[in-house]
C-alpha cells in the first residue's frame, strides 16, 4: 500500500507532471480526482478481493504508483482535450521523470485497464471540486466588483496545497463545501482587508445550498494548512 510519504511524492509528481506536459488545469484537477480522491483510497480493497495480482501491483512500488499518476491525467485528457496526451509524450516524461523502473507503451495500455478496474470504470468528472471552484469565482466576479480581485491562481495554489497535505480525502466528500472554502479563503488572503465588505461566506452558502457552520469549519481548517510553517 501506498506509505504517506509515497503518497505525497506522487502528488507531487502529479503537479510536476502537470507542468511538464501543459495540460489545463481542468485536467489536472481531475486527475487529482481519479488518482489520489479514489485510486489510492481503493486500491487496498482491490488488492485484497483480486484473485491474482499483475506484476504491478506486486508489490505496490513508488515507480508503479507514478506510472498510475501518468495513467490519471491520460485519462482526464481524453475526457477533456480535442487532442488528448499521447502515449508517446508520456513515456518520454517517465522515461526521464522514473528511474527506479521502465516502462513499455504496452505497460502504458495494461496499467490504463488495471486503473480503470480500481475504479469500476466510473470517470465521470461532473462532481469534482474544481469544477465548482471555477463556477463560483465565475459567477462571483458577475455579481460584485470584488470577485476580480479574488486570484484563481491562489485558489489553485490552496488546493494543491491539500492535496499534498492529504487533507482533500476528508474534505473530498463534500466537493461543493470544498470549492465554497477555497474560495473563501483565498478572498482572505488574496482581497484588501478594507474591501473586505463583502458578504462573502452568506454569498458561497446561498450559491452553493452549504451549510453556513460546514463552511466556516472548512475555511478554518485550511486556513490551519495554509498558514503553517512548511
Amino acid at each position: 500500500m501506498a506509505s504517506s510519504s509515497q503518497r505525497l511524492k506522487t502528488v507531487e509528481f502529479l503537479i510536476n507532471s502537470s507542468q511538464h506536459l501543459n495540460v489545463s488545469p481542468i485536467v489536472k484537477y481531475s486527475a487529482f480526482s481519479f488518482f489520489a480522491d479514489r485510486f489510492i483510497p481503493s486500491l487496498p480493497a482491490f488488492i485484497e478481493r483480486a484473485n491474482s495480482l499483475t506484476w504491478l501491483l506486486k508489490p505496490v512500488t513508488e515507480s508503479t504508483l507514478q506510472l498510475f499518476v501518468l495513467i490519471s491525467l491520460w485519462i482526464s485528457s481524453k475526457i477533456h482535450d480535442s487532442r488528448p496526451l499521447s502515449v508517446v509524450s508520456l513515456k518520454s516524461l517517465a522515461d526521464k521523470s522514473i528511474k527506479e523502473q521502465h516502462f513499455t507503451n504496452r505497460n502504458f495500455i495494461e496499467a490504463e485497464v488495471l486503473f480503470m478496474q480500481v475504479l469500476s470504470f466510473e470517470i465521470g468528472t461532473a462532481n469534482i471540486a474544481f469544477s465548482f471552484l471555477q463556477e463560483l469565482w465565475i459567477q462571483i466576479k458577475g455579481v460584485a466588483k470584488v470577485g476580480e480581485l479574488i486570484s484563481f491562481e491562489a485558489c489553485m495554489e490552496i488546493m494543491d496545497l491539500l492535496y499534498e497535505k492529504e487533507e482533500t480525502s476528508f474534505l473530498y466528500r463534500s466537493p461543493h463545501s470544498l470549492a465554497a472554502s477555497i474560495l473563501v479563503v483565498s478572498y482572505l488572503m488574496t482581497v484588501p482587508k478594507q474591501k473586505w465588505e463583502f458578504p462573502i461566506i452568506a454569498w458561497v452558502n446561498f450559491a452553493t445550498s452549504c451549510k453556513e457552520e460546514d463552511v466556516i469549519k472548512m475555511v478554518t481548517e485550511i486556513l490551519k494548512h495554509v498558514m503553517e510553517p512548511s
